[in-house]
C-alpha cells in the first residue's frame, strides 16, 4: 500500500497540482513536506492525495474499509531554516521509529529515492 501511496503523489506532483520535497509513509501515518502555489489549498491538496490514494486503494488492491481518519495536521514552513528543520524531522522518522537506521535504507520516503538518483548518476 505504501508503493501506492507514492505513486499517488507522484502522480499529482506531475500533474503540476504541487511540489512534493520530501515525504515518508510510516505504518500508520504520513508526512509530507509540499510547495503549494496560489490555486490550491492544503486542504484541497490532502483532499486530493487521501482521495486519489481511497479510490486507487479500493479499485487496485480490493481494500474494502475506510483508509483515512479525519483531518490531518499542517505547519506552514515561514524560512529555509524551518524547510531544513522539517525536512530533517521526515527523513528521521523510520530511524526513531526504529524501523531502519538509517533514512536512505526506509524504502517509504523520499531520502531513499534520492540515494538511489545519487547512486545512478
Amino acid at each position: 500500500m505504501a508503493s501506492l501511496l507514492i505513486d499517488v503523489l507522484r502522480d499529482y506532483a506531475g500533474q503540476g497540482k504541487f511540489k512534493v520535497h520530501d515525504f515518508v509513509v510510516m505504518p500508520n501515518h504520513l508526512h509530507i513536506l509540499l510547495t503549494l502555489d496560489n490555486t490550491i489549498s492544503v486542504e484541497k491538496a490532502m483532499q486530493l492525495v487521501k482521495g486519489g490514494f481511497s479510490f486507487r486503494a479500493k479499485k487496485e488492491l480490493g481494500y474494502p474499509g475506510e483508509v483515512w481518519q479525519r483531518g490531518f495536521s499542517e505547519v506552514r514552513i515561514t524560512d529555509r531554516q524551518s524547510f531544513l528543520r522539517h525536512r530533517q524531522y521526515i527523513e528521521q522518522n523510520p530511524v526513531k521509529a526504529r524501523l531502519v537506521g538509517s533514512p536512505e535504507k526506509y524504502p517509504y520516503g523520499s531520502a531513499f529515492f534520492k540515494k538511489q538518483k545519487t547512486d545512478r548518476g
